[in-house]
């Protein structure tokens, strides 16, 4: 698809409430007390948040609640307990999640943790068995929650409904030797290679071109990602970590081969063709230009920093 020279980012201009086509609706900002009504039974919904850092934000309900990472702001023991005592109160019959670059004892690739605990933990080092007691123990499965790491996982989102695929991994682009960092080139192509075709797709971090603008004006995202994208073709890949650049767009594929990811461009449903992708920033945390508005700076989680809803029409 052909790109614009300078398009437009959800860091320039406020986002539509809503975007639509015929099989997904997205609410990027709705009354958080009484959110718009699901079409149907015959859709099933997604409730997107990301970057919550052990903040609490009033999530709307929904059948799936889906977490991009950042569950914590260090990693302590003491963040990881109230975010999941968050979630497990939270009513959605299912509850996916993965890490971020900030869940840092989650990190146990080539020891990196062990190796790299003292910048943040001091002395403090955190008992990475406790801290997975809580995201993979029996009161966190009990509740519904699955945590995902470079993982396949199938559900049903209603007992007699359609069986989704998701896939979650925590990477995002080196960024100062954080958690779950890698390298672009080689390092990123190995990695996203290995990604599934999947009904939904969870990354930490977006793919280059969209909603990956920094307030230094930067696209920071992953190429790899997104030149991987057009074969994954997921209907919904939802992201997070650059908190500035929340939105939400409805992309339309070309037939196999006829293009590339095109770049984010606010209010555009982009939905002629058969195949589709909603792309989701779901990052809570306000930051940029948006996060102040007339009548003050924006509070955690409100709008225009919601959870994203997602309806995607089960028979699609």
């Amino acid at each position: 698809m052909a790109s614009p020279t300078s398009p437009p980012s959800a860091a320039d201009a406020l986002p539509p409430v809503s975007l639509s086509s015929p099989s997904a609706i997205v609410h990027l900002e709705y009354d958080s007390t009484s959110p718009p009504p699901v079409p149907s039974p015959e859709w099933t919904r997604f409730v997107c948040i990301s970057d919550t850092h052990s903040r609490m934000v009033h999530v709307p309900p929904g059948d799936v609640l889906l977490h991009s990472g950042d569950l914590t702001a260090v990693g302590t023991y003491s963040d990881f307990q109230r975010t999941m005592e968050w979630l497990g109160d939270l009513p959605h019959r299912t509850k996916i999640i993965i890490a971020g670059n900030h869940d840092l004892p989650l990190d146990h690739h080539d020891d990196w943790y062990n190796q790299n605990y003292q910048r943040w933990h001091g002395r403090s080092k955190q008992n990475i068995g406790l801290i997975q007691d809580l995201i993979l123990g029996h009161k966190a499965t009990t509740s519904g929650i699955v945590y995902l790491e470079d993982e396949l996982y199938e559900f049903r989102a209603k007992p007699e409904g359609r069986a989704w695929t998701v896939y979650g991994s925590p990477w995002s682009p080196y960024f100062h030797n954080w958690a779950f960092n890698y390298t672009r080139g080689e390092e990123a192509e190995k990695l996203v290679a290995a990604f599934p075709k999947t009904d939904i797709l969870l990354t930490h971090g977006p793919p280059h071109n969209i909603f990956d603008m920094t307030i230094m004006r930067e696209r920071v995202g992953c190429e790899a990602l997104a030149a991987r994208l057009p074969a994954l073709r997921p209907r919904l890949h939802v992201f997070g970590h650059i908190h500035e650049d929340h939105g939400a767009l409805i992309q339309a594929w070309p037939p196999a081969g006829a293009g590339d990811v095109a770049p984010d461009s606010e209010g555009a449903d982009r939905c002629a063709g058969d195949e589709q992708t909603v792309f989701v920033n779901a990052a809570n945390w306000p930051m940029g230009r948006r996060a102040v508005r007339p009548d003050g700076r924006v509070q955690f989680g409100e709008a225009p920093f919601q959870p994203v809803i997602v309806d995607l029409l089960d028979s699609a």
